[in-house]
């Protein structure tokens, strides 16, 4: 069973290399199972969800006008589906949860939170708390829980071209990685620090300066694992091929596979 992650970064732009990804891993002998896309940047009326089915998936999603938006592409229906974090106030299309053969999928867009200090950043430590206090709950219901998406924070400086230039800069606070290892004590792991990586592994990398030509990026798009199903955690990698496409997101998939 393989799973991914993946902010495209406007899926209106970036639809046919979704689906061209997702083709791709098919004709490998090898498909992908369950994809969360982030920041699909469009209104639900809009989501494609014919060019979705016509590729073998089924389709949940969960969008706004020009910001956010989150979706489950699954080859076998999701149940129980959850749209946002329940009891959190919150008018953002973030999160969309839902049940697939078995496993508890959660895919999140947690926010970006601009800058220390600001309007922005405190919203995102009070998304977070509203979120770990879900996913703990989510947890005790379902023991086989993935919890996937763009988190915009780094784990540590493993995760940061520059760990001098950009400590205490957005997504490498102290403050965002106290609620990672928060959600990590709940009883979920890192699935990309179960195996041994490459160093300077990145999954997003900014557009300017030639950033990605140079490997100057961030590991910020994770996939965490519930204890139940870290022992049949068999490989995690990003996939850094979609980077180099055409007008590409600026992320690159990030793919669990499990054992059967």
């Amino acid at each position: 069973m393989k799973l991914a992650t993946w902010n495209i970064n406007s899926l209106s732009v970036r639809l046919p290399q979704v689906l061209d990804w997702l083709a791709a891993q098919s004709a490998s002998g090898s498909p992908i199972e369950v994809l969360a896309l982030q920041e699909l940047k469009m209104t639900d009326d809009k989501f494609p969800v014919d060019a979705f089915t016509a590729a073998g998936y089924c389709a949940q999603w969960f969008g706004q006008k020009t910001y956010n938006g989150v979706a489950l592409l699954s080859r076998t229906p999701a149940t129980d589906v959850v749209k946002n974090i329940p009891g959190f106030d919150d008018d953002m299309a973030r999160v969309i949860a839902g049940t697939v053969e078995e496993v508890r999928v959660i895919g999140a867009y947690f926010p970006n939170g601009q800058e220390p200090g600001s309007d922005k950043f405190e919203y995102k430590m009070e998304w977070l708390k509203g979120l770990r206090k879900w996913v703990k709950a989510e947890l005790d219901a379902h023991p086989k829980l993935v919890l996937m998406g763009d988190f915009n924070i780094t784990f540590d400086e493993l995760d940061m071209w520059d760990p001098v230039g950009l400590k205490d800069t957005i997504h490498c606070t102290e403050e965002e990685r106290y609620h990672l290892r928060a959600l990590i004590a709940l009883g979920l792991h890192d699935s990309f620090r179960l195996f041994k990586q490459a160093p300077k592994s990145f999954s997003w990398w900014d557009y300017r300066d030639f950033a990605f030509r140079r490997n100057r990026g961030l590991r910020i798009d994770h996939i965490l694992v519930s204890n139940a199903l870290k022992p049949l955690a068999q490989a995690c990698l990003v996939d850094k091929l979609p980077r180099t496409n055409e007008r590409p997101s600026d992320h690159a998939p990030v793919v669990l596979t499990l054992a059967a």
